[in-house]
C-alpha cells in the first residue's frame, strides 16, 4: 500500500513505514532497522546515549524546539528516587496531524524511541498519554506494546539486559489544555488537566512528584535512528541550528494535503507550489500559519523567502511550532478564521488565571461582533489591548496562543477588519 501523496523531494526517516501495515509488527518494524537503535543505547550507556542525541543536534518537535539531548541532562543522576518518562500523545493542535500518523504506522517506533528516552534519563517507566480521540491509533498501539512485552523488548528485562523499562498507555479525555507538559502531569495524576507553576521544573519535581521529561511522539520517535546511524549522520539534513528532517503538516488550499518529510530548512514556498501542488484552482496566495493556529500568521510576501527550520520562521516574524503549515488563499475571510481560533481557545481555557479565562473569552466576543457586521474601528484597538494583556502573564502559553494570530492578523490584514466595520463586506470570501 502507497502512502498518500509521496513527493521525491522527501527525506523518508521517520516516514518510512507509513502506509505498510507490515511495519506495525516487530518483525516489520525489525526489517526497517527497528530495535538497533536501543540495543545500541544499551551497549553504550546512559551517558553515552544522551551524548550522541546532543551531537545529532535533535530540538523538541512538539513547538518549542528545545535541544533534546540537553533536556535529558538536566534530570538527577542519582537513582534514589523513581525516573518517569512521560511521552506527549495528545496531539490537539489545530492543524496538527503527525503524532497520529506516527502511532498509527509505525507504533515500534515509538515504543523503541521511549525505551532510548527512558534508557537515558534513567527512568524505569514511561507513560505514553495519547489523546482521546485517537481510536485507531490507540488500539494499533496497544496490540504492538503487547508483542513489545512477549518479544522481551519492553518490561523487566529489555533485550536480555537486565534493564527494567516498563511502559503505559494512558488515555486522555479530549482536553487541549492537557497538551501543555504540566497540565498533562495533572491529567496523569487523576486531577483537573491545570497547567502548574515553574519552578520547580519536571526534572525535579515532574509526575507523581518524582524527577520526570516530558518529550513529543516526534521527538522520540526520530532517536533510534539517531542511535543506530550516529549524530553526525542526522545532521546531513537541515540547518546548523535546525538539524534533521521534519514532518510538514499541510492543510488548507492546496492539491495535496497531507504529511510530508523534508529537511529542515526547506523552502515554504516550494512545500506549497510543488511538494503540494500549489493552490487549489489556481488562486493566489493570501496567508499562512506556520505552525499550528497558535503563531502569527504569516502574509504571502512574507512567506516568498521564508526557510521551514526554526530560525528561517522566526527571521519571517512566525514560528515553526510543530510544524503545521495552514495555507489560505485569496478567498479567505481571515476574521472569520482568526475568530474560530478564538473560540477554540476559550473553549479549551482550563480557567485557571484571570487574563486567559477573561481575555479569550471577551476576544471572541468582539470578534464575532466585528465578523457580525456590529464592530467599530475601536475594537481593534481593544483587540489589541487584550492580546497584549494575555501575553506573558499566565502560567501556561494558552492565552498567549491567542493573542499572536490576533495581533498579526490586524497588523497584516487590517483591511479586511475595516471592509466588514465600514461596509460590513468580506474582503476575498468567495
Amino acid at each position: 500500500m502507497a502512502y498518500p501523496y509521496l513527493h521525491e523531494s522527501e527525506t523518508r526517516v521517520l516516514s518510512e513505514g507509513f502506509g505498510s501495515p507490515e511495519a506495525r509488527t516487530v518483525a516489520g518494524w525489525r526489517a526497517l532497522g527497528g530495535y538497533q537503535g536501543i540495543a545500541r543505547a544499551l551497549e553504550i550507556g546512559r551517558e553515552a546515549t544522551i551524548e550522541e542525541v546532543k551531537a545529532s543536534g535533535l530540538r523538541g518537535r512538539g513547538g518549542a524546539g528545545f535541544p533534546t539531548g540537553l533536556k535529558w541532562s538536566f534530570m538527577p543522576k542519582e537513582a534514589r528516587r523513581p525516573h518517569y518518562l512521560l511521552c506527549n500523545a495528545d496531539e490537539s493542535e489545530p492543524g496538527t496531524f503527525k503524532d497520529r500518523e506516527i502511532i498509527r504506522w509505525t507504533p515500534h517506533q515509538l515504543i523503541e524511541g521511549c525505551l532510548v528516552g527512558s534508557y537515558a534519563i534513567g527512568a524505569s517507566h514511561c507513560y505514553i498519554y495519547l489523546r482521546g480521540e485517537f481510536f485507531e491509533s490507540t488500539q494499533v498501539l496497544a496490540r504492538a506494546l503487547e508483542e513489545a512485552y512477549g518479544e522481551g523488548l519492553v518490561g523487566s528485562d529489555v533485550m536480555g539486559s537486565g534493564v527494567e523499562i516498563d511502559i503505559t498507555l494512558h488515555v486522555g479525555a479530549g482536553a487541549y489544555i492537557c497538551g501543555e507538559e504540566t497540565g498533562l502531569m495533572s491529567s496523569l495524576e487523576g486531577r483537573r488537566g491545570e497547567p502548574r507553576i515553574k519552578p520547580p521544573f519536571p526534572a525535579a519535581v515532574g509526575a507523581f512528584g518524582m524527577p520526570s521529561t516530558i518529550n513529543n511522539v516526534e521527538t522520540l520517535a526520530a532517536t533510534p535512528h539517531i542511535l543506530r546511524h550516529g549524530g553526525e549522520w542526522y545532521r546531513q539534513w537541515g540547518t546548523e541550528k535546525s538539524p534533521g528532517t521534519k514532518l510538514f503538516c499541510v492543510s488548507g488550499h492546496v492539491r495535496r494535503p497531507g504529511n510530508y518529510e523534508l529537511p529542515l530548512g526547506f523552502p515554504m514556498m516550494e512545500l506549497i507550489e510543488d511538494v503540494c501542488g500549489g493552490l487549489s484552482g489556481g488562486r493566489a496566495l493570501k496567508a499562512v500559519i506556520p505552525g499550528g493556529s497558535s503563531v502569527p500568521i504569516m502574509s504571502a510576501e512574507e512567506c516568498m523567502e521564508c526557510d521551514l527550520c526554526y530560525e528561517g520562521v522566526e527571521a519571517a516574524g512566525s514560528m515553526l511550532g510543530c510544524a503545521s503549515v495552514i495555507v489560505m488563499d485569496e478567498t479567505t475571510d481571515i476574521v472569520k478564521q482568526v475568530r474560530r481560533m478564538a473560540y477554540f481557545y476559550a473553549h479549551e481555557s482550563c480557567g485557571q488565571c484571570t487574563p486567559c479565562r477573561e481575555g479569550t473569552a471577551w476576544a471572541t466576543r468582539i470578534l464575532q461582533r466585528i465578523e457580525d457586521g456590529r464592530g467599530t474601528e475601536d475594537d481593534l484597538e481593544t483587540l489589541v489591548e487584550i492580546s497584549e494583556q494575555m501575553t506573558g502573564t499566565t502560567i501556561c502559553v494558552l492565552s498567549d496562543s491567542l493573542a499572536m494570530p490576533i495581533i498579526s492578523s490586524i497588523e497584516k490584514f487590517r483591511d479586511d477588519y475595516l471592509a466588514l466595520i465600514r461596509t460590513g463586506e468580506r474582503l476575498g470570501a468567495a
